[in-house]
């Protein structure tokens, strides 16, 4: 009696053997049938020359994936009805047991990595600040310091941690504004993370907001060192302490700007810094009468005037 290999799932003799591959598919359904070790001469051993294409290799893990990119999925629905019927019911039953045996942990973690690259891409953030973010929030879910708050607020204030801990300026405001959580709420858990896991933190300073506001108001070289300027001026009188840095500093930009000509609105520089007309106004006028500028400031505003 010959033994003749056929498919397990149709019954077909219809095999195909993919060298490259290593594996023996049925042509009539797809399946594979067998898979065998091909040695393709690649180094395995993470030795590899330069000029050396690194095909079997894999896509490099990433801890901002909820399973740093090792899962392997059964497949997406759109590409399972496009099998027979019977195929397609199988193969959905086994996505669903996927989901299934995942831990809650799991499920936590893919929402909340595509939460963070949604808030990293609309902030524009660098990737190490979304890897120190995605890092910050596996170690809290760890510890169950999530229970009792919502997974946008978490991830929102893990990534505003990352940016502090970068030197990153990113207000709360923007943050707020980015993940459709209230501000109060992103600041509380921020405070909390920060001291569950004793993250030592620097205040931001206004000079570090002053080049992207600078950049948004399509201002001068020479407003932005004026600003600066400023900035120090303010600090030496301890006009900075007890403020917010982005008010401030937005402050000292509308200031520069009126110096060097450059009108900017109140309005047009609060929406930037993502603060109040009332306070850009309160920090405009501190600076002006503590600083000394209030007849420098008059007498541009004459010549703009006459002009």
């Amino acid at each position: 009696m010959v033994y003749v290999k056929r498919c397990p799932e149709c019954g077909s003799v219809n095999l195909t053997y993919d060298s490259h591959l290593g594996e023996i598919i049925c042509n009539d359904c797809g399946l594979v049938v067998e898979e065998k070790m091909v040695d393709t001469g690649v180094d395995l051993s993470g030795k590899f020359d330069k000029s050396e294409k690194k095909g079997r290799a894999g896509a490099p893990t990433s801890i901002q994936k909820f399973d740093r990119g090792l899962t392997t999925n059964v497949g997406e629905i759109a590409d399972i009805y496009k099998l027979d019927p019977k195929q397609s019911r199988t193969f959905i039953k086994l996505k669903r047991w996927q989901e299934r045996v995942s831990t809650s942990i799991e499920r936590n973690l893919r929402l909340a990595m595509a939460e963070l690259r949604k808030i990293s891409s609309y902030l524009n953030l660098p990737n190490v600040v979304r890897d120190e973010a995605a890092r910050i929030y596996n170690y809290v879910l760890q510890r169950g310091f999530v229970r009792g708050r919502s997974m946008e607020s978490v991830v929102a204030a893990c990534l505003y941690a990352a940016c502090r801990s970068y030197n990153i300026p990113r207000t709360l405001d923007e943050m707020a504004t980015a993940s459709d959580v209230e501000r109060k709420e992103i600041g509380r858990t921020y405070r909390f993370i920060i001291r569950k896991l004793g993250i030592k933190i620097t205040q931001s300073s206004p000079k570090d907001y002053i080049s992207r506001f600078a950049s948004v108001l399509k201002l001068s070289p020479k407003t932005q060192n004026d600003a600066l300027k400023i900035l120090k001026r303010a600090d030496e009188v301890e006009l900075t302490s007890g403020r917010g840095p982005a008010g401030i500093a937005a402050a000292a930009l509308y200031v520069a700007a009126l110096m060097n000509d450059e009108k900017k609105t109140q309005r047009e520089v609060a929406d930037i810094a993502g603060i109040t007309e009332v306070t850009i106004r309160n920090r405009y006028k501190e600076l002006i009468e503590k600083l000394g500028l209030e007849e420098k400031i008059k007498a541009k505003e004459k010549e703009i005037d006459k002009s």
